[in-house]
């Protein structure tokens, strides 16, 4: 029998370039040109990898598979099940914590992120683990695989936030899965988005409408878009999946534990008590 063929390309271009964003000097919620949104987060998240991984690399560890600041671990969950012998492809890996975990149970994972800055986090991460992940740079839009490659697609808060069209995400994945396989998001819990981004009880008063869909926007002084993030309603994520022609199978909502005292940006244990942070969308492509 020939071996299959192997999960990373041989050859893949890298995204387009962007120059790194200047600092933040207005934020807000508005509309923007969906091509300058869509590509800001390769630079921000370029800047921004050393500082983001300082602050949360303890929490979501080396090579471990954490799906939310709630702290829902896949060793607990099993949302993907059995892995071992299994072809797994991460979108929007970062530095790759979740496939280095999947490796060490046995599957054969490969880790994309648009962000060269992320993915050289992850190279360093390879080395001091001595688990190593093969990593393609790729927009989680254009993925760069042949049709009914993977067994299983996950992704842990990567990609989908920070484009305008991840219907155009679904559908990649939808592509790269063989019949039957699965696709697992994590992704900010829509209710979130009527509430100031406050982890206290301040943020416990909605401020804005559910249906707002504009995106919460960083520019620069010149005016440039750097940062973008964006939002979908409960009834749009639904929608985009089954478009895709997936079947939705679950939606899991976790409650934040008694004994995480972990604080993320507006995640954290005051407001976790009362409101879900996160939703974990389950599907599957049919056959």
């Amino acid at each position: 029998m020939s071996a299959p063929p192997p999960l990373v390309p041989p050859q893949v271009p890298a995204p387009d370039d962007v120059g790194a964003p200047g600092p933040t000097a207005d934020a807000g919620y508005r509309d923007v040109p969906d091509a300058e949104g869509g590509r800001a987060g390769r630079g921000w998240w370029d800047a921004n990898a050393a500082e983001y991984l300082d602050e949360h690399g303890a929490f979501l560890g080396a090579a471990d598979f954490c799906w939310c600041p709630e702290g829902l671990r896949e060793r607990d969950a099993r949302l993907l099940g059995d892995v071992a012998g299994r072809r797994v492809l991460e979108v929007g890996a970062g530095a790759a914590q979740c496939s280095r975990w999947l490796v060490a149970q046995g599957a054969r994972a490969v880790a994309t992120d648009v962000s060269r800055g992320m993915l050289a986090a992850g190279a360093a991460l390879d080395r001091a683990t001595g688990i190593r992940v093969p990593v393609v740079q790729a927009d989680a839009r254009r993925l760069p695989f042949a049709d009914d490659t993977f067994d299983v697609a996950f992704t842990s808060f990567g990609a989908l936030p920070f484009v305008p069209d991840a219907d155009a995400v679904h559908r990649e994945v939808a592509r790269v899965l063989r019949p039957g396989g699965t696709w697992t998001f994590s992704v900010t819990h829509p209710t979130r988005w009527a509430f100031p981004d406050d982890p206290s009880e301040h943020g416990l008063t909605a401020n804005r409408s559910y249906f707002d869909r504009r995106p919460y926007v960083e520019t620069d002084d010149a005016g440039r878009v750097v940062y973008a993030e964006y939002h979908r309603t409960l009834g749009d994520h639904v929608r985009e999946v089954v478009a895709a022609g997936l079947e939705v199978r679950d939606v899991v909502e976790p409650e934040w534990p008694a004994d995480n005292a972990e604080v993320w940006g507006g995640w954290g244990p005051v407001r976790g008590a009362y409101l879900p942070g996160t939703a974990i969308f389950r599907t599957r492509l049919p056959g």
